[in-house]
């Protein structure tokens, strides 16, 4: 392909990629609207968003081996229609039970489309030219994270459009994407005799992550931490993902080469990846009720107050990825990112109700430039290091981790802020307030000025406490990319590299 093949092909990717993350985000301004029409309870309030992010993160795996074994082009596409289908459903929805299923179907297009957008960019462009794109893939992908709750805002307070908007939204744009692929992209067929897709393995890794992520959603707020609850999710989760392992050792095409792990620097990036995601979405996902209830600002306000952490990302991502491509040095990207993330969790560990709004854009800017720099550069490290025939399962296996860093993040972090805000009503306002940490977030608008004061204080600290937390969390990503071993960066593409090595195993000359 040629450079402007490969750039019209990546707008498609990169499209694609946009939608599939914004529908994880776009709602969190809009649940209260969505839970009060759908007549929906508070329980309900976590799922939606949970569902679709547990489907995402437990098929990537095997979207990552599907893309090893099959058309990119077409499972890129498939993905696409998938996520279509599910936002059609879920714009139409009768009931809260039919939006948490559309979610899931979401979920697994949004899955797909995450996966295979790197794996694709990974087979077109050599890892030498990588960083100049996967700069602006990174910087789509925090753009898609962060904008969403102000997308969504608007949606929600726009009286011709509303909540059901926030699925549809992403209709026509999945359909733009599949039609400029179409057009656009050009990969060449992998048809391999025999291939058995390991689908014993894929069920037990999917149903084993499924346990954990549902015990973390639910710990903390329907039964407590330390209590058989726990231990029956616990061992659960771990039983799967053992058994897991070991069909996964013997299987002759496993889901998730258990091989790669032997990589050490796709071991670092997986577990930098798991940290980024506990520290970034754990504590960014809570921001949007920060700044509706500690600072009384409106859904669309709240979303335009992200505006400088998407800025700072979009900024460090574009010039990491220009400088890496210029000058072939990564790993001092990789660092620097975690040093700032770090300073930037810190900083925002300072907030509270009376913060200004200068501050708390300066501590989000620069999370988010460390966020920028760290968090794609990872993905280019990994596929880098490895055989271009497991780009696809490096690539996928590096994404699941993120997103499942992410997905444990906002979870536990949840129950943390929902166990800080209910202490806070109870020493506040008497052991009632607390209702047993179920109580629904205050609607700021109606409280008396005293009890608004009090309100915005308890939320202000807890959310700050949050942020304290993930500090030392994504101070251990800055231990772990310490620890990988730069390497020049290849000037092949991940097909070429294939056929290169094709040919060596086989002693049959390139021409």
């Amino acid at each position: 392909m040629s450079r402007g093949e490969v750039v019209q092909a990546l707008s498609g990717l990169m499209l694609g990629m946009f939608v599939a993350i914004l529908a994880s985000t776009v709602v969190s301004n809009a649940l209260p609207r969505i839970i009060a029409d759908l007549d929906g309870s508070q329980s309900v309030y976590t799922w939606i968003v949970t569902t679709e992010l547990l489907a995402m993160t437990a098929t990537v795996p095997l979207w990552g081996k599907l893309a090893d074994l099959y058309n990119k082009k077409l499972l890129i596409q498939i993905s696409l229609a998938l996520f279509v289908a599910g936002s059609l459903i879920a714009g139409f929805t009768p009931d809260v039970g039919v939006l948490i299923v559309s979610r899931v179907v979401q979920g697994i297009g949004a899955g797909g489309m995450t996966a295979l957008a790197t794996i694709v960019l990974a087979a077109i462009i050599p890892p030498r030219e990588m960083g100049r794109y996967s700069g602006m893939f990174g910087a789509v992908f925090g753009v898609a994270t962060i904008a969403g709750p102000l997308i969504g805002g608007v949606l929600v307070d726009t009286s011709w459009l509303g909540w059901r908007w926030c699925f549809f939204i992403g209709v026509p744009f999945s359909l733009a994407a599949i039609a400029l692929l179409q057009k656009t992209l050009h990969l060449p067929s992998v048809r391999r005799a025999g291939v058995k897709i390991d689908w014993l393995g894929a069920f037990l890794i999917t149903a084993g992550v499924s346990t954990l992520l549902i015990w973390s959603t639910l710990a903390g707020q329907h039964f407590d931490w330390a209590s058989g609850e726990t231990a029956a999710f616990v061992a659960g989760g771990v039983v799967l993902l053992a058994l897991a392992v070991w069909v996964e050792s013997r299987a002759d095409e496993p889901i998730i080469p258990l091989g790669i792990f032997r990589n050490r620097t796709v071991t670092l990036t997986i577990v930098a990846s798991v940290l980024v995601g506990v520290a970034m979405f754990g504590g960014t996902v809570f921001l949007s009720q920060y700044f509706q209830v500690a600072l009384g600002k409106s859904p669309t306000v709240a979303g335009l107050m992200s505006l400088p952490m998407i800025f700072g990302l979009l900024v460090s991502s574009v010039v990491a990825g220009a400088l890496i491509t210029k000058f072939g040095r990564w790993k001092i990207y990789l660092v620097a990112g975690a040093i700032i993330m770090t300073i930037g969790m810190l900083l925002l560990s300072t907030i509270g109700a009376g913060t200004s709004v200068l501050m708390i854009s300066i501590h989000m800017a620069v999370l988010g430039i460390g966020v920028g720099m760290l968090m794609q550069n990872l993905v280019l490290a990994a596929q880098n290091d490895v055989p271009a025939a497991e780009l696809g399962a490096a690539t996928s296996t590096l994404t699941f981790f993120r997103s499942m860093g992410g997905a444990i993040g906002v979870s536990a972090l949840g129950a943390v802020l929902a166990g800080k805000v209910t202490s806070g009503f109870a020493e506040k306002f008497g052991a009632a307030a607390g209702n047993g940490g179920t109580a629904e977030v205050p609607d700021v608008s109606t409280l008396p000025p005293q009890v608004l004061a009090v309100v915005k204080d308890i939320y202000g600290t807890a959310t700050a406490e949050l942020f304290l937390i993930g500090a030392p969390i994504a101070a251990l990503a800055v231990i772990a990319v310490l620890f990988i071993k730069e390497k020049p960066l290849s000037t092949l593409s991940g097909d070429e590299r294939r056929a290169q090595e094709e040919a060596a195993a086989t002693g049959i000359p390139l021409h």
